[in-house]
């Protein structure tokens, strides 16, 4: 009988009744936020064999963290860089409250454009 990708991969498997179920273990420790969801609800739905290995070594939810972290990490840069280019200060704050709230929303929303085309969608 030929193996199945998960047993090619090292994975085994327990009987429950008549069923053979996959032994998945899922470490507790590895906390995945908005991003690193992101990348694997893109992963599941369009890059389903690149998912499926990750899934099986084990390695999975610890690509998602890192992704996860890269892509905050990069967030908080874009945003420093950004409002200390386009002038977006704590004087402009002070003065014109709206006009802050503005060009920081405009800021966040090109930075999180920006990371999801680099980290969600590679």
């Amino acid at each position: 009988m030929e193996k199945s990708t998960f047993e090619q991969v090292g994975g085994t498997y327990r009987q429950k009744g008549g069923y053979f179920l996959p032994n998945f273990t899922v470490p507790e420790s590895v906390s995945i936020g908005i991003r690193g969801q992101r990348r694997r609800r893109y992963l599941r739905k369009h890059r389903k064999t690149l998912y499926d290995a990750l899934l099986f070594s084990g390695k999975l939810y610890a690509h998602l963290a890192d992704i996860d972290h890269q892509a905050q990490e990069m967030l908080s840069q874009l945003i420093k860089q950004m409002t200390t280019r386009g002038e977006v200060d704590e004087r402009l704050k002070a003065e014109n409250q709206m006009e802050w709230v503005g060009k920081m929303n405009n800021i966040c929303n090109r930075a999180e454009e920006i990371v999801f085309n680099e980290y969600i969608l590679c």
